[in-house]
């Protein structure tokens, strides 16, 4: 019903920055709090950040706060993460998901997933 393609990943240094994007096809955009999720090799998907539908409130998690922005553009139905000052533990598959109503830090409570996208922070 939902799809979702993310775009942005790739190697950066140490300290760096990168922006991803995730673009939403197939549903009212609008209407869905969107998430960003991440997972490395032979660990378990974490949160990372999402945003609200409702007046676009944010949440992060504690280990990207204050580097990590989410943001979303109703009218492209894209929603983006900026990350600055990179490190390599940030390293894994960043994922873009949706829901309609649940917990937003909650990988369990979303329903439609990006296929995801690599970021690698070299030292």
């Amino acid at each position: 019903q939902v799809q979702l393609v993310e775009s942005g990943g790739g190697l950066v240094q140490a300290g760096g920055s990168l922006r991803l994007s995730c673009v939403a096809s197939g549903g009212d955009f609008k209407m869905y709090d969107m998430g960003w999720f991440r997972q490395a090799p032979g660990k378990e998907r974490e949160f990372v950040a999402a945003i609200s539908w409702i007046g676009g409130t944010t949440y992060y998690a504690d280990s990207v706060k204050g580097r990590f922005t989410i943001s979303r553009d109703n009218a492209k139905n894209t929603v983006y993460l900026q990350m600055n000052s990179l490190k390599p533990e940030d390293t894994a598959v960043y994922y873009c998901a949706a829901q309609i109503q649940g917990e937003v830090t909650a990988p369990q409570s979303y329903h439609y997933w990006g296929q995801g996208t690599q970021v690698t922070v070299s030292s």
